[in-house]
């Protein structure tokens, strides 16, 4: 209580002789303090102690008792989202220090917040437009974003409030959204100061590309799955052999065929040495040529040995055709249909494709057989649907220069990362860093700060700025008073906002800022390791980036929550744990207490049997309060000091 924090009144003994029992802690009256207590556990006050707790201004760090600031920046949720396992659990360990340093009494703060979500959010309002019998199409963009704020001011909040449910004693006076004004002028500041640095950069590359979200997406966001599938085995013939002159290629996707550039066979492959340097003909294509080549790439023991290089559709390809400075054909349109390349299978599914594809090469005596295969598929995270690698115009970072230094952080011990077994998980992804491709096909997010010349060559002819005003007189300064200006339509990867959350959420661009100055860097990150290398290494590299030290001293990592046979949850195998039902059946503490007894970094396997058991120990907790408040004295109204100055005067 504040009065235990003043200085006692001059001629008073601040320690007392004889202790007394004070009834009157730091609490409400209604909170806990009848001694007619439900028999059972009443995890229903819960709810209302919580409340009384964010009313006063307990969750705010108090520089009143001087120590070092404990800091922690909660993981934003998705504002789309509902409560699940994994919030329960980075809120129960967070939870557990934030409290444990704000009782040691160190100003302590968490800075909680939520995620815009691009993806995720723009795929929710986009089903609910649906249901009105509209689409997205049918609307202008500035349409569109006005009926998703007006979806995030009715249903925003709802991940919030449920995180409340789970007694996070964070400073909600501090609440940040992604997409605030703030937090906004920081992801601006970042791209320009990136940019101006020649970290990034425009171009044409093979990304990953989602034909129904209408995205590129980062490699991070593809998960891959085995699924059983085909072999396809087919004849390409050698351009002026015999009828019976070709060579066989095992392919999983015949249907990219119409991409190829050249046949590839290893050079130390003796089966194939009178071929190489001779052209081969691709089926079904009304006999164009491509060179037969040697690679040692090629895996002489996969399928006959041969490869067909798409490297319009292939990482592997890709790489192969940018060595040997191959063309690259591209046979896709952006919604997985084939384009005008594949002639007459020209605006058929890729996947129909597939199969009308092998049913003429049965037909033309150019398919060889077709057997079982289990294939390794790559679907998108968000959608669920088959990823397709695609040449596309994309915004990237280059991460070589920023994970270097990220990496020297561990190695100098400025940054440690718990448990230790994650530091070589940590440094290898980074030691073998791709270049980020940040942008993305929505309306929904963050937009490029990017703004093109009408009429010029966009990749040539453009100008960065903070806003449309900037952007114009630049470009008047370049091109003349009369230029034309239009912004880039693309927005950025939601995980560019999120690795500026340590220092964003305190106020940076402006370093001057008394948050800034008070609480960056944060003292500790807990989150999930699935999220190691989307979101925690992310914000080291830029954290080092823009402020010039790690954004915090140690990361720590929890598993993940699986059900009581170790699955993973998922709807389709009906084994989700609800948290709500779960505290509104155990209570909040039962869960808890069941989350935080597992080991750092492992997973744990939640079942009803563990909940019941920790129901059943916070009832004891609860029944040794119970029997406390029915044999304390009687309750008085007094104040600590009057009770100490009677103390006093009694003696």
């Amino acid at each position: 209580p504040a009065a235990l924090l003043r200085p006692p009144p001059p001629g008073v003994d601040p320690a007392p002789r004889r202790p007394q029992v004070l009834r009157r802690v730091a609490s409400e009256r209604d909170v806990f303090t009848s001694p007619e207590v439900a028999k059972s556990f009443d995890f229903i006050s819960e709810e209302r102690i919580y409340k009384w707790w964010e009313s006063q201004g307990f969750f705010k760090p108090n520089f009143d008792r001087g120590g070092d600031p404990f800091v922690i920046p909660m993981p934003p949720a998705n504002v789309t989202g509902s409560l699940h396992m994994g919030h329960a659990m980075f809120v129960t360990l967070e939870d557990i220090m934030i409290r444990y340093f704000r009782m040691k009494g160190r100003p302590a703060l968490w800075i909680p917040g939520t995620d815009h979500a691009g993806i995720a959010t723009q795929l929710v309002v986009e089903k609910m437009l649906a249901a009105e019998g509209i689409k997205r199409a049918d609307l202008t963009r500035e349409e569109f974003t006005k009926r998703v704020w007006e979806w995030k001011e009715k249903y925003g909040s709802t991940i919030t409030n449920q995180i409340k449910r789970l007694g996070a004693s964070c400073d909600w006076t501090r609440e940040c959204f992604t997409l605030d004004d703030q937090l906004s002028h920081a992801v601006v500041e970042a791209f320009i100061r990136l940019h101006e640095k020649g970290l990034i950069y425009q171009g044409s590359y093979l990304v990953n590309w989602s034909p129904n979200l209408q995205t590129a997406v980062s490699d991070l966001e593809v998960e891959y799955s085995e699924e059983p599938g085909y072999l396809y085995y087919m004849k390409y013939r050698v351009a002026g052999g015999s009828r019976d002159d070709f060579m066989t290629i095992a392919t999983t996707r015949p249907e990219t065929l119409f991409g190829d550039v050249a046949i590839a066979v290893n050079p130390e492959d003796e089966r194939y040495a009178k071929y190489v340097g001779k052209l081969a003909i691709v089926p079904l294509t009304f006999g164009r040529h491509v060179p037969i080549i040697a690679d040692r790439y090629v895996d002489p023991e996969f399928g006959t040995g041969v490869l067909k290089i798409s490297p319009g559709h292939d990482q592997n390809d890709y790489h192969i055709a940018r060595k040997l400075g191959l063309p690259i054909l591209n046979v896709m349109n952006k919604d997985g249909t084939l384009n005008d390349v594949a002639g007459l299978y020209s605006g058929m599914d890729r996947f129909e494709a597939r199969e009308k594809l092998w049913s003429d090469l049965v037909e033309t005596n150019l398919a060889v057989k077709k057997e079982p295969y289990t294939l390794r598929v790559p679907r998108s995270q968000r959608g669920g649907e088959v990823i397709e690698p695609l040449i596309s115009k994309q915004w990237f970072v280059t991460m070589e220069p920023l994970a270097e230094r990220a990496l020297h952080a561990v190695e100098k011990g400025q940054l440690t990362i718990l448990p230790e077994r994650f530091e070589k998980i940590y440094n290898n992804w980074l030691t073998n860093i791709k270049d980020w491709c940040i942008s993305r096909q929505l309306w929904w997010g963050h937009r490029i700060p990017v703004w093109y010349i009408v009429g010029k060559k966009c990749e040539e002819d453009y100008v960065v700025a903070r806003n449309a005003e900037e952007a114009l007189a630049k470009a008047q300064e370049k091109y003349g008073k009369s230029v034309e200006i239009y912004q880039d339509p693309d927005v950025l990867d939601t995980w560019f906002s999120s690795a500026l959350w340590p220092f964003s959420t305190l106020g940076w661009p402006d370093v001057s800022r008394e948050d800034f100055k008070h609480f960056y860097p944060a003292t500790v990150l807990e989150t999930g390791h699935d999220i190691l290398f989307f979101w925690v290494a992310r914000m080291v590299m830029m954290g080092i980036e823009f402020t010039g030290t790690v954004p915090f001293s140690y990361v720590y990592l929890h598993g993940l929550i699986r059900d009581s046979e170790g699955r993973k949850m998922s709807k389709s195998l009906g084994n989700v744990i609800d948290p709500l039902d779960t505290m509104n059946e155990y209570g909040t503490d039962a869960l808890r207490f069941t989350l935080c007894m597992g080991t750092a970094g492992q997973d744990i396997n939640l079942s009803t049997e563990r909940l019941t058991s920790n129901k059943a120990f916070t009832n004891k907790l609860w029944n040794a309060g119970k029997f406390l408040l029915q044999n304390l004295p009687e309750r008085s109204d007094a104040t600590a000091w009057d009770l100490l100055l009677a103390n006093k005067v009694s003696h």
